[in-house]
């Protein structure tokens, strides 16, 4: 069964798949839908919503449309979501893929390297290394792939040590591959299937994360989150419900839709669910 067939029959991650395909819709017709600055104030303060059709969404305390910085703020998250996944992915590859290939002293010290940064907490690491830099798109962006790297390298090193021992790998080494062309052309290709579904996962996580430190007031102030949206509105939870509600709901469906999509990919590259299920 290919795998197009093997995803569409979880339905929760086709309903997931739609539901982000809006999400990034929205953020890439942002500038076209709301061309103005979502800092700038554009009408009447605590507009509730559904009462002028220019604002849909509401206004919050100084008059700045809700809908404008919710779509916005999605650019923001999924660059970040995106862009630090790929950075921690990177990392805990590379390193996973070194240690279990090469074994021996070298794995021991690069996983009791991971095992110093697993015991940190994520969280309060980030907000160290976003305050230390100065919070910025940046220094969010490092702060969280450095926190993510771990489990990827550690989901990597299982991965190679599996692998290191097949059939196709002793074949290379006899034909007389080196040792990182055997890596990353015949190992790593064999291991993409538990990595891509772990990075996507990881992206959810990045944007609660992103969020999180905004709320806290560590997000980039040049630039709209959804975090900043919430953090903003707590002291109005009462008044105007609206201004954490929206931005709320659209954190919550986006994780939501991104660990469906992320649990289909998993039922759909599965060797062992995929046989089962043919």
């Amino acid at each position: 069964m290919s795998f197009l067939r093997l995803f569409a029959r979880n339905k929760g991650a086709v309903i997931g798949l739609v539901i982000l395909g809006t999400v990034v819709a929205i953020a890439a017709a942002a500038p076209l839908l709301y061309p103005e600055d979502p800092w700038r104030s554009v009408g009447r303060p605590l507009l509730p919503p559904f009462e002028n059709l220019r604002f849909p969404l509401g206004t919050d305390m100084l008059g700045r449309d809700i809908a404008a910085g919710i779509a916005h703020g999605a650019r923001v998250s999924l660059l970040i979501g995106l862009v630090s996944t790929s950075v921690a992915v990177l990392i805990g590859v590379g390193l996973g893929a070194v240690a279990g290939f090469l074994g021996g002293r070298l794995d021991d010290l690069l996983m009791r390297f991971t095992e110093f940064f697993q015991t940190i907490p994520a969280f309060a690491m980030a907000i160290l290394l976003v305050a230390i830099f100065t919070p910025s798109i940046a220094s969010i962006i490092l702060a969280i792939a450095v926190v993510s790297w771990p489990p990827v390298a550690r989901l990597v090193r299982g991965e190679f040590l599996t692998l290191r021992s097949r059939e196709f790998v002793q074949a290379a080494v006899v034909i007389g591959q080196s040792g990182p062309r055997i890596m990353f052309s015949q190992i790593l290709p064999n291991a993409m299937s538990p990595i891509i579904v772990a990075g996507s996962l990881m992206v959810a996580t990045a944007i609660l994360t992103e969020s999180s430190l905004s709320f806290l007031g560590l997000g980039d102030r040049n630039m709209m989150s959804w975090g900043f949206m919430i953090g903003a509105a707590r002291t109005m939870l009462r008044d105007a419900w609206w201004m954490s509600v929206f931005p709320g709901l659209a954190i919550l469906l986006t994780v939501l839709a991104i660990n469906l999509v992320g649990e289909g990919l998993n039922d759909a590259m599965n060797p062992h669910l995929r046989g089962r299920r043919a």
